[in-house]
C-alpha cells in the first residue's frame, strides 16, 4: 500500500511542480503582484499533502497578527516542512531559501516570480547582501521564513542553528516567530528511504518575540530562546541534548 501511496503522491508532485509552477509565473507576470503566487504555492502545498495522505494540526494561530510582519523561524525536518508551511501557514510570506532551489527547472523561476529570497551560503558578500534583502522586505510589511538549521536534520533530532535569521531579525527590528515542526521526518526521511509514510504532522505557533531595541551583541541570547522554544514543542525523540546552559531571557520580551 505504502508504494502505490509513494507512486501516486510523487506523480501528483511532478506534474503539480510543472503545471502550478507556471501557473505561479504566469500570474505574476499579468497581475504584477507576487501574491497571486504565493497562493499557487500555498495550493501546491495542500495538494502534495493530501497526495501523501498527511494530515497537518496547528495551534497557535491565535498568536499572529495577520496585519503584522514577522520573522518566522522552523525547524527542519523533511521536505514535507515546505508543503506544510505553504500550505497551512495562512499568512502571506516569502522564504528565505538557498540558492540551488532557484537553479531547480519551473520551480527555481515560480520561486522567483513569488518573490522569494535566494542565499548563496558559499559566499558570504552575498549572504549578507540577501540577509539585507529580507531584512527591507519585513520592514516593508513582507514576512520572511526561514530554517535557522540551514539544511533538513538526518534523522529528525534538531540541529545547532545558525546565526543569519536572528540577524536578519534584529537587523529589521520586527518580532520573531518560533515555529515547530514535529513529526514530518516520519513521512519521508532526508535519505535511503524515499517511500512515504502517511501520518500526522503537528505544528506549534509560538508567541512573537519583540526585537525592538535588541542589536546584534543579544543575538545569541535570541537563538538560544528561539531553539529552546521549538525544541519545548518536539518530541523527546526530537529534541536533541539539551543545551550548556540555559539561555537568559532578560532582554527579551513576548509581544502582546
Amino acid at each position: 500500500m505504502k508504494i502505490v501511496r509513494s507512486l501516486f503522491f510523487y506523480t501528483v508532485f511532478t506534474i503539480s511542480t510543472i503545471i502550478l509552477g507556471i501557473t505561479a509565473i504566469v500570474s505574476t507576470y499579468v497581475t504584477h503582484n507576487s501574491n497571486w503566487a504565493h497562493l499557487v504555492g500555498r495550493f501546491w502545498g495542500n495538494l502534495n499533502l493530501w497526495a501523501a495522505g498527511v494530515k497537518v494540526r496547528v495551534k497557535g494561530f491565535e498568536n499572529l497578527d495577520r496585519h503584522h510582519a514577522y520573522v518566522f523561524l522552523s525547524n527542519h525536518q523533511s521536505l514535507f516542512d515546505i508543503f506544510t508551511l505553504l500550505g497551512k501557514l495562512r499568512v502571506q510570506f516569502r522564504w528565505l531559501a538557498k540558492e540551488e532551489l532557484f537553479r531547480l527547472f519551473i520551480l527555481g523561476p515560480a520561486m522567483r516570480a513569488a518573490g522569494y529570497v535566494p542565499i548563496d551560503r558559499t559566499d558570504r558578500k552575498k549572504a549578507v547582501e540577501s540577509l539585507h534583502q529580507a531584512a527591507e522586505r519585513v520592514k516593508n510589511g513582507t514576512s520572511i521564513v526561514i530554517f535557522p538549521e540551514g539544511t533538513r536534520s538526518q534523522d529528525g533530532v534538531l540541529r545547532e542553528f545558525k546565526k543569519g535569521g536572528f540577524l536578519l531579525a534584529i537587523k529589521s527590528q520586527q518580532s520573531l516567530v518560533p515555529i515547530t515542526i514535529s513529526g514530518s521526518h516520519h513521512v519521508l526521511r532526508k535519505r535511503g528511504d524515499w517511500m512515504i509514510h502517511p501520518g500526522v504532522i503537528d505544528v506549534t505557533i509560538d508567541r512573537p518575540i519583540s526585537t525592538a531595541g535588541l542589536t546584534v551583541k543579544d543575538n545569541d541570547v535570541l537563538m538560544q530562546t528561539v531553539r529552546e522554544t521549538i525544541r519545548r514543542h518536539l518530541t523527546p525523540e526530537e529534541r536533541g541534548p539539551m543545551p550548556e546552559r540555559e539561555p537568559s531571557t532578560a532582554n527579551l520580551s513576548l509581544d502582546a
